[in-house]
């Protein structure tokens, strides 16, 4: 499928997706109490099968959804979008018991999910996390008992077409300390993707993926109170206990399980930002039409017909970049990272411009409490910061260009 063009029956589900946001979600929504999970809408999702087709969908059917949702219930979209963020690192390095037990309650609305990357200290830079997993030794320790009634205890048997988690010679048990910083869902989600430093001063190649429940002793958290509505918290990991049947994909890798989780959800992040900036320019476009100024409507002015036309120029520039991002993710096609870090970039920089210019052109009106273009305002910023900040993707572009231009020298 070309990047550049939707099949007709995609089109029609972007439509369907709309109506379904403005109509059965938003009133959900609406009713949420900001800077907390909505569990009624995190279930509405899974009833309605959206939650679902995250873990069936390629990154293209993800974009589609996130824009779609984002255009009408920016509520909705992030809802559905921290679940995959949450959940991918289960989906794709699971075990069959640690999938059996929490994919089909993500995908039903009934466990919210949570990826936990970001520290005080390391927020961009992901390979300098601190939080430590020491090896735990002790014959007296709490790890003795079952943590998970649900999953074998057994460190030394691997599960039925699952590798070995641990190394033969490495530990099997270790304690989690430390902080993690600024994690969506925290702290009321039911488990945590947690990345934690197995093999210290090994900076990416020394990181671990836990798969941690919420009810874990030691874990306890604290919601911060931030600008935009979703919830974020912190998380303070007091010695808290995690086996080898908790390791998601293996010991020392779980870098790679970030960032591959992160080069698919980069390109859906821009969706996002088109959703929102979409519904910018279309609230524009209504209000310039039939706003009376200076003897006409405020689209008569050219500078006001300029601004819109800049407006869409710059969303569907944005919106083709990442159609073509997620796309060549599902084809596994070359230079992916490069393509998810320009199609974050460009749409959630484009975003931010548009809702900028379309509160301009609204006046004093786009500022008050409740207005839709006051909820954009706040929504827009954050895009910007997580899953990497606009200057970690250009460091991104900049790297994968270096690196092909060296090994193109070599290759001569």
């Amino acid at each position: 499928m070309p990047a550049f063009s939707l099949e007709p029956e995609q089109i029609a589900w972007c439509g369907e997706l709309r109506t379904l946001a403005a109509e059965q979600l938003r009133p959900l929504a609406e009713k949420g109490e900001p800077g907390h999970v909505n569990r009624a809408l995190v279930a509405e999702l899974g009833r309605l099968g959206l939650l679902g087709r995250l873990f069936t969908s390629g990154a293209l059917d993800l974009c589609l959804m996130r824009e779609s949702l984002a255009h009408a219930c920016t509520e909705a979209e992030t809802a559905l979008a921290l679940q995959g963020l949450g959940a991918h690192p289960v989906h794709t390095h699971g075990t069959p018991a640690q999938r059996d037990r929490w994919l089909p309650r993500v995908a039903d609305g009934t466990a919210v999910a949570a990826f936990a990357l970001s520290e005080p200290g390391a927020g961009s830079d992901a390979a300098a996390l601190a939080l430590r997993a020491d090896p735990d030794l002790g014959v007296d320790s709490d790890l003795d008992v079952d943590l998970d009634p649900d999953v074998d205890s057994d460190p030394d048997v691997a599960h039925p077409g699952h590798p070995p988690i641990a190394e033969p010679d490495g530990p099997s048990r270790w304690r989690l300390t430390g902080e993690k910083c600024w994690i969506s869902n925290a702290p009321e989600a039911d488990f945590y993707t947690v990345f934690a430093r197995t093999t210290p001063g090994a900076g990416a190649r020394g990181v671990t993926a836990f798969l941690v429940p919420a009810d874990r002793p030691g874990l306890t958290g604290t919601p911060l109170d931030m600008l935009s509505p979703h919830p974020i918290g912190a998380l303070d990991f007091d010695a808290v206990p995690v086996t080898a049947d908790d390791v998601l994909g293996e010991v020392d890798r779980g870098f790679r399980v970030a960032m591959g989780t992160l080069n698919q959800f980069r390109p859906s992040v821009g969706a996002f930002a088109v959703g929102m900036a979409q519904a910018a320019l279309d609230a524009t476009l209504a209000h310039t039409s039939r706003r009376d100024a200076f003897g006409g409507k405020l689209s008569d002015l050219q500078s006001v017909a300029h601004q819109v036309a800049e407006m869409a120029l710059r969303i569907e520039a944005a919106r083709l970049m990442v159609y073509a991002a997620a796309t060549a993710y599902d084809e596994g096609a070359p230079g992916v990272p490069k393509r998810a870090a320009m199609a974050k970039l460009l749409a959630t920089e484009t975003a931010q411009y548009v809702v900028d210019r379309a509160v301009q052109l609204h006046g004093a009106r786009a500022l008050r409490r409740g207005h839709l273009l006051e909820h954009l305002y706040r929504e827009v910023r954050a895009p910007r910061i997580y899953e990497g900040a606009s200057e970690v993707q250009r460091g991104i572009i900049a790297k994968e260009l270096y690196a092909a231009l060296a090994a193109g020298e070599e290759s001569q």
